[in-house]
């Protein structure tokens, strides 16, 4: 199936040029280009228009999970009728597993992941390996291991009517496949049976399967989205996945423990000939019961640990990752390359660092060094032909040629104009511009320098009588996109933030940014970075900067001289052109990720007695208030709805 874009406007501006240029570069066997585009100057849409040319299917990678949600339900958009997934980490909270020598300190891995977010994962891979009219919006999550995609399609299960196989034999695959038995509950990798029949949920949540079975054979099989009125159709033929992302044959799984068991004597003998006696016997115990785990459940508290044995990878080999299960001759687009790719390129050493603590002081094998994110030069080569997107391209982007810039606006909005005021008293004066802003129907961000002065500032705002929210890294996923709808739809006139309200945010009602401190020279008021945060205002016709700072620094001044010179290139089209600068009208939609998940706990309420239902609304309703609580940094209240949640 081709890619159908579907949009009510047409290239304009600098977009046709640009959208020749790179689709020209990729026809003639170019690997890498640039598309230079400013803030507002349509970088997806041009992004899209080269996908719908050259019908490649395409891997889009943002460093956050922010934009990579608002590009998803852009591209959503754009193309309707073809298959377009999100991939980011699934961890509302992370603590990797970590040794402090210096203090002797243990710290146990800890996370919460969002099953939610784990659905959406396996409906990417399943469209990977299935569908050709592809885009996957990934954070860099993409580069990290998820197992062997031949192992999970070699798991995966054809089923056909007629085809012969009984209750029992399909069962027993679906336990091998990490299905679990819930005759209660319709929840993501579950099935539950009535008489004959076997219903499946499967792992992206998104259809059920209900395979009927007669005499020893499938006799009907029967599909439906899973929604509260499930409405099945018949179909002759289907694929089911694994529940998980990583699954082990049995035989593997023998072959593996062997190995592991091997390893671990040769790394003791290793341990003692150094005189670490203490560390080889806590290894020794450590990876015995994880051994004994592994044979008697197929599984153990960290068994990524052990995934280069598990899946017969060679030491140093890199890991399976999503870019493993993409289509032949897929296209990637870097989004914000001028951070995305430096992000990628720390993420190896980071890692290595850590787990080479581990491995030294006996808490792991030095197999748990290869389970680990690509090194930058394992993605390079990995990527294909690849298209770096960017208002301020890095040097590396630079080094590569093959440029396509896009200064103008389709809508002939110009940048925004930049003045500098004094530090002394920058929250007051900001109080009073958020609501000269607000009057006017338009919207503010304040760029605060740390996390603790955003929430700080904020609160203050908030007790001002202004609408205002904060914004930072742990404000879960889904929470950060449905504050910048709270936005865009007004109610919150402004949003204090530290770098996440930087790069590719589209917030056209935004018309003012007050950047705090901008004379802290430093990452977060270096050149690009001021540049890109001075972008989020000229998608309004009333695009104002204010640096509050009590000096002009080199960054300053390179921001203000850039900013200035592009707005004159602007308004020199405009006037040949006879373009009158007008505002982006935006619909601001439902979010589709609220909508999923309204949609997933009717699913699951649907199934239950009144009486369990009540249960679960009543902790729900107690959760949310425990949240807020938290929020609010009221943490003796929020301790006691802990405890009688714990109670319930």
């Amino acid at each position: 199936m081709s890619f159908k874009l579907v949009s009510q406007f047409e290239p304009s501006g600098d977009q046709p040029r640009a959208i020749k240029t790179l689709t020209d570069g990729l026809r003639e066997g170019k690997r890498s280009q640039t598309l230079l585009g400013v803030t507002g100057s349509g970088k997806t849409f041009s992004m899209a228009q080269v996908i719908a040319a050259t019908n490649r299917p395409a891997l889009v990678l943002s460093h956050n999970k922010t934009l990579a949600a608002q590009l998803y339900e852009e591209f959503r958009d754009f193309f309707p009728q073809n298959s377009v997934h999100y991939f980011v980490s699934y961890y509302d909270y992370y603590q990797p597993e970590a040794y402090i020598p210096n203090t002797d300190t243990y710290i146990e891995k800890d996370a919460k992941i969002n099953s939610f977010i784990d659905e959406l994962r396996h409906a990417t891979t399943q469209a990977a390996l299935t569908r050709k009219d592809l885009i996957i919006v990934a954070s860099v999550s993409a580069i990290y291991g998820i197992g062997e995609p031949e192992t999970y399609l070699d798991f995966s299960l054809n089923l056909e009517e007629g085809k012969r196989m009984d209750v029992k034999e399909f069962t027993s695959s679906l336990a091998d496949m990490q299905y679990i038995r819930n005759d209660i509950e319709r929840t993501p990798g579950t099935w539950g049976r009535t008489g004959e029949a076997i219903t499946v949920v499967l792992p992206s949540g998104e259809r059920v399967v209900r395979i009927i079975f007669f005499g020893g054979e499938i006799e009907e099989i029967q599909e439906s989205l899973n929604s509260p009125d499930i409405n099945f159709s018949r179909v002759k033929n289907y694929k089911i996945f694994p529940a998980k992302h990583f699954v082990t044959p049995l035989d593997t799984l023998e072959t593996a423990t062997k190995n592991i068991e091997k390893e671990l004597k040769d790394r003791v003998l290793e341990l003692k000939k150094s005189g670490k006696e203490f560390e080889a016997e806590r290894l020794l115990r450590r990876a015995r019961y994880d051994i004994k785990m592994l044979r008697e459940t197929g599984y153990t508290q960290g068994i990524e640990n052990y995934s280069r044995h598990l899946t017969g990878r060679a030491a140093g080999e890199p890991p399976a990752t999503l870019l493993e299960y993409l289509p032949d001759n897929f296209l990637t687009f870097v989004d914000e390359s001028h951070i995305t790719l430096p992000q990628i390129r720390g993420m190896f050493a980071g890692d290595r660092a850590r787990k080479e603590t581990l491995v030294e002081h006996g808490f792991r094998l030095p197999s748990a060094l290869d389970n680990r994110p690509l090194t930058f030069e394992e993605f390079e080569k990995n990527i294909g032909d690849a298209i770096f997107v960017s208002a301020t391209p890095g040097l590396y982007e630079r080094a590569r040629g093959n440029i396509a810039e896009q200064l103008i606006r389709p809508t002939g909005l110009l940048d925004p104009t930049i003045e500098v005021r004094g530090a002394e008293h920058q929250v007051k004066d900001v109080e009073k511009e958020i609501v000269k802003r607000a009057k006017k129907n338009e919207r503010t961000l304040v760029i605060a320098l740390t996390k603790r002065m955003a929430e700080d500032i904020a609160e203050y705002l908030s007790d001002r009588g202004l609408k205002v929210a904060w914004l930072h890294s742990e404000v879960k996923t889904i929470e950060r996109h449905d504050i910048l709808r709270s936005l865009r739809d007004g109610t919150v006139d402004a949003i204090v933030g530290i770098n996440l309200l930087r790069e590719g945010l589209d917030l056209p009602e935004v018309s003012l940014i007050c950047i705090l401190d901008a004379d802290k020279e430093g990452f977060l008021r270096n050149e690009t970075t001021l540049i890109q945060t001075a972008g989020r205002a000229s998608r309004n016709p009333e695009g104002h900067v204010i640096f509050y700072a009590d000096k002009i620094t080199e960054s300053m001044k390179k921001t203000i001289d850039e900013t200035s010179r592009r707005r004159k290139y602007q308004e020199l089209y405009n006037k040949k052109n006879k373009i009158t600068p007008t505002a982006i009208h935006k619909d601001i939609k439902p979010s589709l990720f609220a909508g999923m998940k309204k949609l997933k706990k009717e699913n699951v309420l649907r199934e239950l007695s009144k009486e369990k239902r009540s249960k679960i609304e009543q902790r729900r309703e107690i959760e949310d208030e425990m949240l807020e609580a938290a929020s609010r940094l009221d943490f003796e209240r929020a301790a006691e709805l802990r405890d009688i949640l714990k109670s319930l």
